[in-house]
């Protein structure tokens, strides 16, 4: 998994542990989801309600969107996203 465009663009995001949890959004369709509302929504909240390893809460971040949420319920998910978004942070 990468993010795709913005400021983040390229940077790989770790999968989640046991990836028969998630199933991660194929590049494909991120870059659909946010061609479609990328003139519409600049600095918009961002819920990732179905985050998994929180992916399309940090590309909508990467992409200069406003505050973003990412809950989910996994085991560990919270860490993970936690810890990516902390890597971002720095970018």
């Amino acid at each position: 998994m990468r993010v795709i465009a913005g400021e983040a663009r390229g940077r790989r995001l770790e999968a989640l542990p046991g990836t028969e949890i998630t199933r991660p959004t194929m590049d494909q369709v991120k870059e659909a989801m946010f061609s479609i509302v990328q003139f519409d929504l600049p600095g918009a909240r961002v819920l990732d309600l179905y985050a998994g390893s929180g992916q399309l809460g940090i590309e909508a971040l990467s992409r200069g969107r406003g505050p973003v949420r990412v809950p989910g319920r996994e085991p560990g998910g919270r860490e993970h996203r936690d810890e990516e978004l902390q890597e971002l942070r720095r970018v």
